[in-house]
This record gives C-alpha cells, sequence and structure tokens, in this order.
C-alpha cells in the first residue's frame, strides 16, 4: 500500500474521523466502523486532509481543467484542494453550489470558478456511500455549461451497494462514464489496521475485522 494512504489512515484514527465499534448509518445498517468528517476541525487537519486529497489525484492522474465541491462539505474540499494543489505547482480553478439560488448581484447557483463548455469537472466529495448527492450534482454542472463530469475522488469507499448489487462508486463510473476513486476503501484500512497499535492502543482487534468482513458481505457492492 503506497505511504500516503497508510499515512491517511492514521490521521483519521488520530483525529477521531474513523471509529470502531456499534453504529447505525442513515439508511438504518448496523455497521461495525464509522467515518465522521465533520470532526476535522482545525487548521492543521484540514491543511493534511487536503494533502492526502491531492496526493491520490497525483497518484490517479484524472484530466480535468477545474474542481467541484458540492455544497456542504464539499465547499471546503474544493478551496482546500485547490490550495494544496497549488502549492505544488499546479494552478486549478474551483467552483461550489449555494443550496439556494441567489436572486441579487450576479444571482445563480455557482460560486467561483464559471464552467465552460467543453471543460472537464474534478468532483470532491468526503465520503459517497449510495451515491445520492453526485446524483444531484451532474445535473447542477450541466446546467452551467456543457460540462464533461471526467471524475469523482473521495476520502474513503466503504465499497457498499449502491442503488443495485454494484459498488456505489462502481455505478458513478458506469453511469456517468467518469473516473472514481478514493485516497483508501474500507479494505485497505481494515487491512493496515488490525490488530496495529497507534499512539498505544490498537483500534481494530481481530473480534471488530471479523465483524468487518461479516458486514462487507452482508452489504458489499461488487466491482
Amino acid at each position: 500500500m503506497e505511504q500516503y494512504k497508510q499515512d491517511f489512515i492514521e490521521f483519521m484514527v488520530r483525529s477521531n474521523v474513523l471509529t470502531f465499534g456499534d453504529f447505525t448509518t442513515k439508511s438504518g445498517r448496523k455497521t461495525p466502523f464509522f467515518i465522521n468528517t465533520g470532526r476535522y476541525r482545525t487548521g492543521d487537519q484540514f491543511n493534511r486532509l487536503a494533502g492526502f486529497y491531492a496526493d491520490a489525484i497525483q497518484a490517479q492522474k484524472p484530466d480535468f481543467d477545474f474542481l467541484f465541491g458540492p455544497a456542504y462539505k464539499g465547499i471546503p474540499l474544493a478551496v482546500g484542494i485547490a490550495m494544496e494543489l497549488s502549492r505544488r505547482g499546479h494552478n486549478v480553478p474551483f467552483c461550489f453550489n449555494r443550496k439556494e439560488a441567489k436572486d441579487h448581484g450576479e444571482g445563480g447557483t455557482l460560486v467561483g470558478h464559471v464552467p465552460q463548455d467543453g471543460e472537464r469537472a474534478l468532483i470532491v466529495e468526503d465520503v459517497t456511500t449510495a451515491g445520492t448527492s453526485i446524483r444531484e450534482t451532474v445535473p447542477l454542472l450541466k446546467h452551467a455549461a456543457s460540462v464533461t463530469p471526467a471524475a469523482l475522488v473521495v476520502s474513503v469507499d466503504r465499497m457498499e451497494r449502491g442503488q443495485g448489487t454494484k459498488n456505489a462508486l462502481t455505478e458513478l463510473r458506469e453511469e456517468f462514464g467518469m473516473a472514481t476513486f478514493a485516497i483508501a476503501n474500507i479494505h485497505e484500512i481494515a487491512e493496515f489496521l488490525k490488530e496495529r497499535c497507534i499512539d498505544g492502543q490498537v483500534v481494530l482487534t481481530t473480534a471488530l475485522y471479523d465483524r468487518i468482513q461479516e458486514y462487507r458481505q452482508q452489504y458489499g457492492g461488487t466491482e
């Protein structure tokens, strides 16, 4: 596994973003792991998070013209990633949407870069489970201009079924003809953390690891 993935997994644990135990997802599924990106709350954490996204983008090398961050969590991600890529010598535009259209001033729903016909968008999200937010995002972009959704990057791929039997990211890749990838997926996370000691504590015991495998057997999607 690439070093940036290992560093990212440890970073999530230390930020208390990735936790293990007994949780219930929004869809009602009982899950042994939970990812709460709302726990990133300091400038240093966000700088590092943007860096990990930039690592994944540079590793995957998607072709794109601008970053798009869907409201709300995608907004700081798009800004932070654009700043990090700029520090690395790649100055790319970014934009994001408002939840409600502005009826005064410049109006509209998009803020930042104005998409142009023929441009390719790299959509940045935190975690995608069923793909609902992305299916709402693509029409927004296409309404602004003849834009191609070129790629989607998320922080963690839970590798769960979307609307059918396939992994949600696989469904989105096939539905919109765009690349989809994550900084890390739950398989990589579980394999890396199993019985590993971080800051003097084992966060993923063999028993919890086995529960994750059972959960994936029940809800996991196919590639």
